[in-house]
């Protein structure tokens, strides 16, 4: 038979959707460890986003760094770490939050600074204080690219979120490795396609979120309104 119908009959079994190595569990540790990097990553990168963006300074130093961390390959800093500290959860979700940081460092800069300059001038002249100006003004009017940020961040980390897998950590690059060693293609082929599956969903909804988002033009209000 071909691999896609056995990949079909992999995925149709009973076998794969109970279980601890059921497709539901996996997909809920796989969820599970893209919600923790991107929390992590969020803490990390959105506020530095909001105030490099605010205050335009250090901008290109952000840019330098974003570009220099994407350039990073996962992988290969995952090994290193697990070197250093084991194996376990850290080094997966160490390199997950250096994949994560850019993306969201960079939709939240670039959000804040997108706002018309004169918007922000007349939140000014109108006694808001910089800290309302970035809350009620430039992070409103923002918001779609900061999203288009978050959107980008959990996508890659939901695609790469695989290599947990790699350093014995269940989620769906279990079927991968696990699959990889027997030889077992059908294995493979099932994986990917509930990570395709998983990361179509996920694009959707904040895709969703990202056009609502751009549909929310708030009022500028005085200070004591």
């Amino acid at each position: 038979m071909s691999v896609v119908t056995d990949t079909v009959e992999w995925l149709t079994d009973s076998v794969r959707w109970s279980g601890d190595d059921g497709i539901p569990h996996r997909l809920l540790e796989h969820v599970g460890y893209t919600a923790e990097t991107i929390a992590i990553a969020a803490v990390i990168a959105v506020p530095l986003g909001f105030w490099i963006g605010h205050t335009g300074r250090f901008r290109s130093v952000a840019v330098a760094l974003t570009g220099a961390m994407r350039a990073l390959p996962t992988l290969g800093l995952l090994t290193l770490i697990a070197l250093y500290l084991g194996i376990g959860l850290t080094p997966p979700l160490i390199a997950l939050v250096v994949l994560a940081i850019p993306p969201l460092l960079a939709g939240a800069y670039a959000g804040v600074e997108a706002v018309d300059s004169q918007t922000v001038d007349a939140a000014r002249a109108m006694g808001f204080t910089e800290w309302q100006i970035l809350t009620r003004v430039e992070i409103p009017l923002g918001l779609p690219i900061i999203v288009g940020g978050i959107r980008s961040a959990v996508l890659q980390v939901v695609a790469t979120a695989t290599v947990a897998a790699y350093v014995g950590l269940g989620g769906l690059g279990r079927y991968l490795i696990d699959g990889q060693a027997v030889s077992d293609y059908p294995q493979m082929a099932g994986g990917s396609v509930v990570v395709v599956a998983l990361a179509l969903v996920l694009d959707g909804v904040f895709a969703a979120l990202q056009s609502l988002a751009s549909g929310r033009r708030p009022a500028a209000r005085p200070v004591g309104a």
